[in-house]
């Protein structure tokens, strides 16, 4: 049985999909970009301001769920230009302390002209 996630926590999704899917005990929460939750803006100019609300919005929807940073299991990363490689993963690095499995890959172009996307799979224990 498949659950829906929607929360108020994280922006909207901007598109024909949902914020996350629950599928048993992991949920696909669709990729985030720097977006506030408030208004729907893009937040920052630079690499760490946007992985930054990036990872906010994260945080909001994996709260959204009774879960935390701990619980991610695997990451995709997209990042314009590579050369934000580094100043990315110091700003990655304070929230992923458990180090999930990750994939980063330069992309040409991403949703609304930002720097960077980060999506997220989490583990949901059996209750």
């Amino acid at each position: 049985m498949l659950k829906q996630i929607s929360t108020t926590a994280a922006p909207s999704a901007i598109g024909p999909y949902s914020q996350g899917v629950q599928a048993g005990d992991f949920i696909y929460f669709s990729g985030q970009i720097p977006l506030s939750s408030e208004t729907g803006e893009i937040v920052g100019t630079t690499i760490e301001e946007q992985t930054a609300q990036i990872m906010k919005n994260i945080e909001g929807l994996l709260t959204s769920q009774q879960l935390t940073f701990a619980n991610v299991v695997k990451t995709t990363c997209f990042l314009i230009d590579m050369a934000d490689f580094a100043a990315f993963n110091n700003i990655y690095a304070e929230y992923f302390i458990n180090k999930p499995a990750r994939s980063c890959v330069a992309v040409r172009e991403l949703p609304k002209s930002v720097l960077c996307e980060v999506e997220v799979i989490a583990y949901v224990s059996p209750k």
